[in-house]
């Protein structure tokens, strides 16, 4: 299907060009015509004449394919698109009388500007000649009675774009009938054919009078704060709410034949903050013709960073796994994808085996090692908390030791912000492990740790659980109504990691600005919106209390003064006082003796004990949660909210 639709394609970009050939001979023949053979004063040879016709139009041809002219589809160009042809055939013009003028082989002046000028003038006219034929050929009034109305949300180019999509497409099952602007000096007047209304208040009683069924969100650049805004203003209808998403959200892609799509509201569309932008191409790079080793590949994060490498020519890709199934489903998407172009290897085992561990190392001998294997549930590793010790801190411990004996270029451990002043074992865990890693900066391997927080979709998270609930008719659980969090996407968070990989270079720490925490009422409420039902009315939402170490917020990454800039914005590095070697060794010893103690008990208090004194910052979550509300990250949402309601 899609060789059929690139020969289609194809077709008819060589149909235009031939068709501007004719043009171009049309108006050419036609001037020579009126010029020897109307206007005696002219005086030149056939052979001169179609000489210097030649020149320029293979000038006019060159420059507007240097112009993309024939990469439009014309059914959905705009303005900037037909300028791009005038200025192209002038461009063609000029460089054609420079050309005849050095070689002294024509100063027909009038012959160049005259054609090239009605010539482009012929095109254009053609152009819009099509566009108006393919309207009436499409427009059909007995069919509009069957399509759904729906109300367009911005009057722009994108807006225009769209309308001009549904109205004349034969494939469309909607039918605009308005457009809603939030700028006034677009009321009242019509894009498209159809009249703009101003956005306000006043415009959702109308939505409901006009029986609108659908509001289709068309702008360019909005932000995931703006979407929100959008999303919960006409959400209070009870049209469905969608999103007219363009490639990069970029007119101009729209335009060079990339139509966008209509779409429903995604959760990452309201993630509260931009989604963060990585320079992949300089990253990208670093791991062309390099072996890299994914622990916990077939995790969530895993996963997708085996996705984003096998983008970047590795050497190979080893992706070493205990859980059979994950590492299975990521080895047969990417012989899917890449077939026999990607060196790729599946090894199965734990990190917690320093021996299988030595062997995969020995075998390989990875330049990158990316660490992702972690257990990483809350409230189990609070029950578990001798195996959370076991595979996080001494997982980590032993794969940092293979990496320095078979002198791995670069470590990634993947941490998380539950590592900042941890309440749980989990986080307490992840904080050692940062500990270990920064304390081998006499290393040749480059050792340095990513933090994030919550990603959204992983295994294990809330986006996946809410979904399952919403599925079943409710209730939604969440522990508390004022519980915040920060969210990223699993492309953002593996991304992150990746470029952090490149820029690494000795026990660096890199955190993520992660923008405004997220109320997990408030995601709830949004998810179920997004499902189509009403929060509280449709399905309920429950409050079921604090799971063990768990704390109502988790604490800004960005407010430490010792934070450094990159050259990404939103990424920074923290370079707080390593400790040594001998330090960290005595703290692994004491967590060793605890687990040896304890390991016949299915839990003991003796593991949290442990971790507290080789964590300093480890607290309960309970002396946490009683001061929560003073907290900066709690006075910020509860602030927002506030003027929220006010607005």
């Amino acid at each position: 299907m899609h060789i059929k639709q690139y020969s289609l394609e194809k077709s008819r970009k060589i149909i235009l060009i031939l068709f501007d050939l004719l043009c171009f001979a049309v108006v050419d023949a036609f001037y020579f015509a009126v010029t020897k053979f109307i206007d005696r004063h002219q005086i030149f040879e056939v052979g001169e004449f179609l000489i210097n016709s030649l020149i320029l139009l293979g000038f006019m041809m060159l420059v507007r394919m240097l112009f993309g002219v024939y990469f439009n589809v014309w059914r959905y160009t705009n303005t900037t698109v037909y300028l791009k042809m005038v200025v192209a055939d002038g461009i063609g013009c000029i460089a054609g009388l420079i050309v005849t003028r050095i070689f002294e082989l024509y100063t027909g002046v009038w012959h160049f500007t005259t054609v090239a000028a009605l010539t482009a003038l012929l095109a254009l006219t053609s152009r819009f000649a099509y566009r108006q034929i393919y309207k009436t050929l499409n427009k059909s009034e007995e069919n509009d009675k069957h399509k759904i109305p729906v109300a367009i949300v911005g009057a722009g180019q994108l807006g225009a774009l769209l309308a001009e999509e549904l109205l004349y497409s034969k494939s469309s099952n909607y039918k605009p009938i308005f457009f809603i602007d939030k700028d006034p000096s677009k009321a009242g007047s019509r894009v498209a054919g159809l009249k703009v209304y101003r956005e306000g208040e006043h415009i959702l009683e109308f939505l409901e009078n006009q029986s609108v069924s659908e509001i289709f969100i068309a702008l360019t650049g909005i932000d995931s704060e703006e979407a929100t805004k959008l999303y919960d203003f006409y959400g209070r209808t009870s049209c469905k709410v969608k999103l007219y998403d363009t490639p990069m959200r970029d007119v101009e892609d729209t335009v060079q034949g990339q139509r966008g799509k209509l779409r429903e509201f995604q959760i990452e569309d309201l993630l509260f903050r931009k989604l963060l932008k990585i320079n992949d191409s300089e990253a990208f790079r670093y791991y062309s013709e390099k072996c890299v080793l994914v622990t916990g590949g077939g995790g969530s994060i895993g996963s997708e960073l085996c996705r984003q490498i096998a983008k970047c020519n590795p050497a190979k890709l080893v992706i070493f796994d205990i859980y059979e199934n994950n590492a299975y489903d990521i080895q047969q998407e990417l012989i899917r994808q890449y077939g026999d172009k990607l060196n790729l290897e599946v090894e199965i085992g734990s990190v917690c085996d320093r021996t299988r561990l030595e062997a995969v190392f020995n075998a390989y001998r990875p330049d990158v090692v990316f660490h992702a294997a972690a257990h990483k549930h809350v409230p189990l590793m609070e029950h578990s908390g001798c195996e959370a010790i076991k595979n996080n801190v001494l997982g980590t411990f032993n794969t940092a030791d293979m990496a320095e004996k078979y002198h791995v270029k670069k470590f990634i451990l993947v941490s998380t912000d539950k590592a900042v002043n941890p309440t749980n074992i989990m986080g307490a865990t992840k904080r050692m492990c940062e500990m270990i890693i920064q304390c081998r900066t006499d290393s040749e391997t480059n050792f340095a740790a990513v933090r994030f927080g919550n990603v959204l979709g992983s295994n294990g998270s809330v986006i996946p659980l809410f979904k399952r609930q919403i599925a079943n008719g409710g209730p939604v659980t969440i522990t508390d109504k004022r519980i915040i969090r920060y969210f990223m996407t699993i492309p953002e968070a593996s991304q992150l990691v990746i470029q952090a990989g490149a820029m690494a270079e000795k026990g660096e720490l890199f955190v993520l600005d992660m923008g405004k925490p997220v109320c997990i009422y408030d995601l709830a409420k949004n998810m179920i919106r997004l499902s189509g039902f009403e929060p509280e009315v449709d399905i309920k939402i429950e409050e079921i209390g604090l799971r063990p170490g768990e704390k109502l917020y988790e604490e800004l990454l960005m407010k430490n003064e010792t934070l450094t800039k990159t050259d990404n914005d939103m990424i920074f590095v923290e370079k707080d006082t390593p400790l040594s070697r001998a330090e960290v060794q005595a703290k692994i010893d004491i967590l060793c003796r605890a687990v040896k103690e304890t390991e016949a008990d299915i839990a003991s208090p003796k593991i949290k004990a442990a971790l507290h004194r080789v964590v300093p910052t480890f607290h309960s979550p309970n002396k946490v949660n009683k001061t929560a509300e003073a907290a900066e990250e709690m006075k910020a949402v509860n602030a927002e909210e506030a003027q929220t309601v006010n607005a």
